[in-house]
């Protein structure tokens, strides 16, 4: 019964927090799916996932068992191929408690977005098995700084991490160090750092800052740390040096930025 999840921070279709999951089952000729919104809480072995209402349902019944087989292959391809990543362990449904907007909290942090550069590519090349201790490798090494930097893991997606941070020197600290470490394994990474509001409800956290983080890790080159302007002005005594990368679009969001490439 496979079953994938899609975060929403690396999408442009999503608002707040909202991630996607999808699942899978063939029996005979006929196959079942189920997909819909899921919010992510935890990090980890203890990450738990939830649909946020009931999964839209959809059956189809092939004449034979072969283009079962066939369909369930194929979707499972096109998955793999926009990012959703293969999700263990079940999805539940929880009831949202009504006064939940009165819990809210806003929050001022400097936010980390990192992931793998061309990571299908490897884990094609790689195979299953040897891309999982990769992986494994690539975590343990990124949580390793997380912690020497006093970061919060929020979440991961499939070959990515999203974190966050009191301070935006121990952000920059701290990406810098992952992209290091990340030599000895024979990856490269690519690093998007922004400043900015979230709000926080309990293990749930939204905001747009969280979209800004991810898009200008879109924009980084590999090996590349790249930070917002918001970053970059809170840091203006710092040591750390900036290279300008000009003005960007970012996917999904009316506002330019300037970026800046940390030169150390």
């Amino acid at each position: 019964m496979p079953k994938f999840l899609r975060l929403g921070i690396d999408q442009s279709n999503v608002s707040g927090y909202t991630s996607k999951a999808w699942w899978i089952r063939r029996v005979g000729s006929t196959v079942f799916l189920k997909w819909g919104a899921v919010e992510v809480e935890g990090a980890g072995d203890g990450r738990r996932i939830y649909w946020t209402v009931p999964p839209r349902e959809k059956t189809i019944r092939c004449r034979t068992v072969q283009p079962a087989k066939d369909y369930v292959k194929d979707a499972i391809a096109r998955r793999r191929s926009h990012r959703y990543e293969p999700l263990a362990g079940n999805i539940a449904i929880r009831p949202r408690p009504a006064n939940r907007g009165a819990e809210l909290e806003q929050v001022l942090a400097t936010i980390l977005f990192v992931d793998i550069v061309r990571s299908t590519e490897k884990a094609a090349r790689l195979g299953d098995a040897r891309w999982t201790k990769v992986m494994n490798h690539y975590y343990a090494a990124v949580r390793r700084e997380l912690k020497s930097s006093r970061g919060k893991e929020v979440v991961t997606t499939g070959d990515g991490l999203l974190a966050t941070f009191e301070a935006p020197a121990a952000a920059v600290q701290c990406a810098t160090a992952i992209r290091e470490a990340m030599h000895t394994l024979g990856l490269e990474i690519r690093v998007g750092l922004h400043a900015g509001e979230y709000k926080v409800s309990g293990p749930d956290v939204s905001g747009l800052a969280f979209h800004i983080g991810a898009r200008v890790a879109a924009k980084a080159r590999a090996g590349e740390v790249l930070v917002s302007s918001a970053v970059k002005d809170l840091m203006s005594q710092s040591e750390i040096r900036f290279k300008d990368r000009g003005v960007h679009q970012l996917k999904g969001l009316p506002k330019r930025w300037r970026l800046y490439r940390v030169d150390r």
